[in-house]
């Protein structure tokens, strides 16, 4: 069995030595050639061969190859970490590749929008006129011409704050915008400007209309009855408007420190109060502004609600404007003309043979059976002396005509105490109301129900 090794190992040995002889120097061919003759002889041992050419023949050792096994799982390791390494930088940055798409984006739409906000700003400039109507109102002479008088307040108003924008050299590059907002407690105006008789309800309806049709940009808004409903409002656009970038002017009718201080005092710890300019009557007192150095533009179309309203003098009785002239028809009329025969302080009887209706002039409804506003200038007679049944009769033929204010589609507010009649007296069955000529035309003046405060 030995010797059958030792012969293999010649063979291979001999092949070896052959193929090295031919491409190596004449010293390694002479050893080749050594080794050839010496395993030819069956007295040489394997051990004896390991001694000659151990140096030739290196026997693993153990610890060697444990630690070539260790580096080889440690090289397997490292190559699938770097695997995942790889992956993961893949989809990295495979992220960071769409995240800069998409910051891009979003930059060129803020860019677009930057430029889109400086031409809005340049091009969408405004200049706003809020008005308080509770404080400051058109004069009479507007408000009784209604429709027309409506949009020449509308005209009045933009060439005064066009003049002051020119005058006061204000460099406003761009298209302009002019909005007029005007607030106002409807009812509570309403019943006192028929009350003093500056207009009608017709007449400041076609005012509103006028007003409001002279611009898609002019609005006059009833706030309704509530609790300083219309400054609560006036603030809040105060508050809002006057921060836009876009906003050059505010120009503020009716405004009253005691009731916009704490909105003037925002406004200026926030450096906004230089965007305000007050808007005033000619003869309207701007004292108690004062202290805000406000730019201040005069307008004649203007007077305050004050003064307006309190240059009729009124009764106390009367301050919500009952009206109290009847046509021969005994329908009231909002605005009577005084006439040189009015009431004289001297009394005088009634002629028995006429109705009272006929008498000249005929006696005054309200001031016998309420109380009359007008005084030395109603055309009515306050001077006849009359019996308990005249008074009746009087009080009978005024229930017949209908009370203005809920003619006009307001609360009355004598109630019960109204001389004038509340509902008609044909009832739900009038024949004048079949054909649309009966004299009570305000909601339920044919219903059972008497729509009165009481």
């Amino acid at each position: 069995m030995l010797r059958g090794a030792a012969s293999s190992k010649r063979t291979t040995l001999s092949q070896w030595c052959t193929s090295k002889s031919e491409a190596s120097a004449k010293g390694t061919s002479m050893v080749c050639m050594s080794m050839t003759s010496y395993f030819q002889s069956d007295k040489v041992s394997d051990k004896a061969n390991n001694r000659r050419f151990g140096k030739y023949f290196v026997r693993p050792n153990f610890a060697t190859v444990k630690r070539n096994v260790d580096l080889e799982s440690r090289v397997t390791e490292l190559e699938v970490e770097l695997a995942v390494w790889k992956q993961a930088h893949a989809t990295a940055l495979e992220s960071s590749e769409r995240e800069a798409k998409t910051l891009g984006g979003q930059l060129a739409t803020l860019n677009r929008q930057i430029v889109s906000m400086e031409n809005f700003m340049t091009h969408n400039l405004l200049i706003l006129c809020i008005i308080d109507a509770d404080e400051c109102l058109f004069t009479e002479s507007l408000l009784k011409q209604g429709h027309n008088g409506g949009r020449h307040a509308a005209q009045q108003i933009t060439k005064c704050i066009a003049e002051y924008l020119t005058n006061e050299d204000v460099h406003i590059l761009g298209h302009l915008s002019f909005w007029i907002s005007i607030y106002y407690n409807k009812r509570g105006l309403v019943e006192s400007l028929i009350s003093r008789g500056i207009c009608s309800l017709e007449q400041f309806e076609a005012f509103v209309a006028g007003f409001s049709q002279a611009s898609p940009r002019f609005v006059m808004v009833d706030v309704g009855v509530e609790n300083e409903s219309t400054s609560t409002k006036i603030k809040e656009y105060l508050q809002t408007y006057i921060r836009f970038p876009q906003t050059q002017r505010v120009f503020f009718a009716g405004g009253k420190e005691n009731t916009y201080a704490l909105t003037f005092n925002s406004l200026e710890n926030d450096q906004l109060l230089g965007k305000l300019v007050m808007l005033h009557g000619r003869s309207e007192d701007a004292s108690d502004m004062r202290k805000y150095r406000f730019p201040i533009v005069r307008s004649e179309c203007l007077s305050t609600s004050q003064r307006l309203l309190s240059s009729k003098n009124p009764s106390p009785l009367a301050m919500n404007g009952l009206v109290s002239s009847v046509t021969d028809y005994g329908l009231p009329t909002p605005c009577s003309p005084p006439r040189s025969t009015s009431s004289s302080t001297e009394t005088k009887p009634l002629d028995p043979s006429l109705p009272l209706h006929k008498h000249s002039p005929p006696p005054c409804n309200e001031y016998y059976l309420m109380s009359c506003s007008k005084g030395g200038a109603c055309k009515y007679s306050h001077s006849y002396i009359l019996t308990p049944d005249q008074l009746a009769t009087l009080a009978i033929n005024a229930k017949k005509a209908p009370c203005n204010f809920l003619k006009n589609g307001l609360l009355c507010p004598y109630g019960d105490r109204c001389c004038w009649g509340h509902t008609c007296p044909n009832g739900p069955k009038c024949f004048h109301l079949s054909k649309g000529k009966c004299w009570f035309k305000g909601e339920s003046m044919h219903s059972l129900e008497l729509p009165a405060l009481g």
